[in-house]
């Protein structure tokens, strides 16, 4: 799995997560206070490559009231998020809750027929809003369900449904105690959402869940970008929300 860290520019990617405040100016065992080496948030080993330096402007986050440290608890990867060894990963979901394509689709067969039983008892869920079952054969623990809207030229309340998914989804990560959570680029696909427009609710949604009461119990928030296309949505729109809290 190709994993990168926002502002590597590097097609070859990266065997480690890195903050969106900075990168180290060579490779080695990162020094952030993190909740787990990035060795182990994999179910399999990958080869280490060279990093360029690169950093990023510290972004002023006032509004959030943020803790110290919070900013190096969001990360963006690139990669597989059925592959991630965390507390539990978001699925973008349909509203059955019985499988479907694109990440939902790979959860499900991942995961095994047992999730499928689990999500026929629960009885679908609503356009943003959140479920919660075991991961089964997944290495995540736990999955959460939530359902993003489909994109209609965004006049039908879209942006606020899925504002909806990420604040209901770490809710709930939250609520029982969860310490990781990796998010899809929820809507992106088949449901056709712009994605600079998905990124940008995505990073803010997280950036003030991290920096309120209820996120203090959460160490690590991955938004992970599946395809090095998307990934680079969210490099780009991370810096431009960077510049517009200047």
């Amino acid at each position: 799995m190709k994993v990168r860290g926002l502002g590597d520019q590097s097609a070859a990617g990266a065997h480690a997560l890195f903050s969106f405040i900075f990168h180290h100016s060579s490779f080695s065992p990162p020094t952030l206070p993190l909740p787990f080496s990035p060795a182990d948030i994999y179910s399999s080993p990958m080869p280490d490559v060279e990093l360029p330096a690169k950093e990023l402007p510290m972004p002023s986050l006032d509004e959030f009231e943020p803790e110290p440290q919070y900013q190096e608890r969001l990360l963006v990867v690139e990669g597989d998020i059925t592959r991630l060894r965390v507390d539990v990963i978001v699925n973008a979901a349909n509203e059955t809750l019985l499988g479907g394509g694109g990440v939902d689709g790979a959860i499900h067969r991942a995961a095994g027929p047992e999730l499928l039983e689990e999500c026929r008892a629960l009885g679908g869920c609503p356009t943003g809003e959140a479920r919660m079952t075991r991961g089964y054969r997944l290495p995540a623990a736990h999955v959460i369900h939530t359902v993003g809207p489909v994109w209609r030229g965004g006049s039908f309340g879209e942006a606020e449904l899925l504002a909806a998914c990420y604040r209901n989804s770490l809710s709930l990560a939250a609520d029982h105690g969860l310490r990781s959570v990796a998010f899809p680029a929820i809507s992106c696909g088949i449901y056709a959402y712009p994605a600079e427009d998905a990124a940008r609710i995505a990073i803010g949604e997280s950036m003030r869940f991290l920096g309120g009461i209820r996120g203090a119990g959460l160490e690590q928030v991955l938004l992970v970008c599946f395809g090095a296309d998307m990934f680079d949505v969210y490099q780009r729109t991370w810096n431009d929300i960077v510049g517009a809290m200047e």
